[in-house]
């Protein structure tokens, strides 16, 4: 056998009697939906579970599995420590996914294990699972800062096991939708919110797993989205098969998406392969970022892949560069990106060099192999690469916070040797304070210790 169900739930605490103390009463639709989940999980008859959940440990480049033989857990950090439970954990099955990531060069297993007690993401699916009379052991997994490509192929793993120990199970993708969806919410509202529940939310009904994977980066993170990637490894799970999709809940009662959705596999259909249309989705939109690099952004590009290629600096400037780039000295920042998330950023507040263009193809160097934060680009990640280059106006001393906007100045604040700066319009740093109280972070200069504060322009190259 292999994988004979999937779902996806959500995994509100406040869903369950001891904890919401009449609130869950809000969640009724919800609560309906993930029992009728739950039933149809115990007509699967699994012989195991495998439970994907965003709150068990996270790597950047690791997946975490789950070690041990059983687990247990209960809502004690939510006020109701006597809702407890026990799971036993598949040996056998967690072992033959160990080893099929490791033949498919994908950094998974259980190293890196903490006190292995339920997270609620896993509590959540197995009180009503356990509710329904489902048992059998699990295997539970978290997610990481790795590819949606990645997290697909380790699903294509968890589907390889369970047909090579002839287990039928069922995969649980355990995950919140957008945490922005209403103003008086936990965590407030974002427009980007209700557009990732809404695309969201329509693939789980279509069984549109291409969807999950080409989500846009940027609107995910500012829809603050919980489950994405346990969805995706789902998708995987269920590579290459038919599906008989039924979405049966969304709610946003309380200003966080909850969806409960069912997949039943129909049989083989090769049309379902997602992993190839993904990588030709992905190099599409790379391709078309990279033809409208301006030539700024262009200089960048090469100087760091002349570097990693060939283990030298450019010898020599293109001959076609505007004469902004040749005729003037300016301090430059470039930064690097793969998949929206930063990858590398260095830069100069003046100029080091003896016109722009060097100082941004010394920076982008610097920033792709020399940015103590991150190991060096390899040539692997190269196509990857996004690449923005920030040309600074020269700073200029202030007199007070009053003198800044966090969208249009970068800011710079000092205190003897000590310097930090920050660039100006940064996503999720929206007002004066976050920026001065990031550069000082950046500088160690303490909140009380008293600074000296400098302002800049930039014109932004993507």
């Amino acid at each position: 056998m292999s994988i004979v169900g999937a779902i996806i739930v959500p995994h509100p605490p406040v869903i369950l009697p001891t904890v919401g103390k009449g609130r869950e009463k809000q969640a009724e639709a919800t609560l309906r939906a993930y029992r009728a989940a739950a039933a149809q999980v115990r007509a699967w008859a699994p012989e195991a579970l495998v439970i994907a959940s965003p709150h068990i440990p996270l790597y950047a480049d690791y997946f975490h599995i789950c070690p041990g033989r059983q687990a247990q857990g209960d809502m004690a950090a939510f006020g109701a420590p006597q809702t407890r439970l026990t799971v036993a954990c598949d040996v056998p099955l967690r072992r033959e996914m160990c080893r099929l990531a490791g033949e498919a060069n994908l950094p998974a297993g259980t190293l890196g294990a903490r006190e292995e007690r339920l997270d609620h993401g896993s509590f959540l699916p197995l009180y009503f699972l356990q509710e329904a009379g489902v048992d059998c052991p699990a295997v539970r997994m978290g997610l990481s800062g790795l590819s949606p490509l990645d997290h697909y192929r380790l699903g294509q793993c968890v589907a390889q096991a369970a047909q090579a120990l002839n287990r039928r199970v069922v995969f649980v993708a355990s995950g919140d939708l957008s945490h922005k969806l209403k103003a008086d919410g936990p965590y407030g509202f974002a427009p980007q919110g209700p557009q990732f529940d809404r695309q969201v939310t329509q693939a789980m009904a279509q069984g549109d797993f291409l969807a999950l994977l080409t989500m846009d980066p940027l609107l995910c993170r500012q829809a603050a989205e919980c489950g994405l990637r346990s969805f995706q490894i789902m998708a995987g799970a269920l590579d290459g098969q038919g599906v008989a999709s039924q979405l049966l809940s969304h709610q946003d009662d309380f200003g966080v998406g909850y969806a409960v959705a069912l997949f039943a596999p129909q049989g083989p259909d090769p049309s379902r392969r997602f992993a190839q249309r993904y990588q030709a989705a992905e190099a599409a939109r790379l391709a078309a970022r990279r033809a409208g690099e301006d030539p700024w952004v262009r200089l960048a590009r090469l100087a760091l892949e002349t570097w990693v290629n060939t283990g030298k600096a450019l010898a020599q400037l293109p001959p076609d560069l505007p004469p902004e780039l040749t005729n003037q000295a300016a301090g430059a920042f470039v930064s690097l990106h793969i998949r929206d998330q930063l990858r590398g950023c260095i830069g100069t507040t003046a100029p080091t060099r003896p016109c722009l263009a060097w100082e941004i193809a010394g920076n982008a160097v610097s920033a792709g192999v020399r940015d103590p934060r991150f190991s060096p680009v390899t040539r692997a990640e190269l196509d990857q690469l996004e690449y923005s280059v920030d040309v600074l106006t020269p700073p200029e001393p202030i007199d007070s916070p009053a003198q800044l906007d966090a969208k249009r100045y970068g800011v710079i604040v000092s205190r003897g040797g000590r310097r930090g700066l920050l660039l100006p319009d940064l996503e999720g740093v929206d007002t004066v304070e976050q920026q001065i109280a990031i550069a000082r972070k950046k500088a160690g200069i303490a909140p009380h210790e008293p600074c000296a504060l400098e302002r800049f322009e930039v014109v932004r190259h993507h």
